[in-house]
């Protein structure tokens, strides 16, 4: 569990590490790494300007500290999510960063086990993979198979693919820290 002052210094250093990225500055770490900033662990930064995406990109799993995963993909997710464009450094001064770092994956029999909600959902066959953080189905009200095709599309793979017993669904739960808005 991170604690409040801790989402708070994860958004601090996402923020620093893309504008360090954008300046072509070195990136120092603000703070040193304590408590549930040292654990290993996966994270997401999701980039937004006016409630529309900009930028998402993450890591699934790791062994780094998540203080050191979350300065690595929010410059990604600023500078190489395919979708966008690089973004400039007036977009980073318009945009609110949300961060999700993530519980160990579990692996479940069926979607009947997917919470939605609570729930993120990662569908594996063989290299493809798709992943769906938990907030995505309260954000565009999914309904469970809405969130599984979803989830198969992102992995290119069919609709319905959830069906065959090779491909393989795993759950997860995600801390989120999120920016209040674009005053920073």
């Amino acid at each position: 569990m991170l604690s409040q002052e801790e989402k708070q210094v994860l958004l601090a250093v996402a923020r620093k590490a893309i504008v360090c990225a954008l300046k072509q500055q070195e990136f120092h770490f603000p703070v040193s790494a304590t408590g549930g900033l040292k654990q290993p662990a996966g994270a997401f930064v999701t980039i937004r300007i006016d409630h529309k995406l900009r930028g998402c990109i993450g890591q699934i799993e790791s062994e780094k500290p998540v203080i050191e995963v979350v300065a690595e993909v929010a410059v990604k997710a600023a500078l190489d999510d395919p979708r966008f464009p690089a973004m400039t450094l007036t977009e980073v001064e318009e945009a609110t960063l949300e961060i999700s770092v993530l519980s160990p994956l579990r692996r479940i029999n069926g979607p009947e086990e997917i919470e939605l909600g609570t729930h993120g959902l990662v569908v594996a066959l063989g290299k493809q993979r798709g992943l769906l953080l938990p907030q995505v189905a309260a954000e565009y009200t999914l309904d469970r198979e809405t969130f599984l095709k979803a989830a198969m599309q992102k992995a290119g793979l069919p609709p319905y693919a959830w069906r065959f017993p090779e491909v393989e669904l795993f759950v997860f739960e995600a801390e989120i820290a999120r920016e209040a808005g674009v005053l920073h």
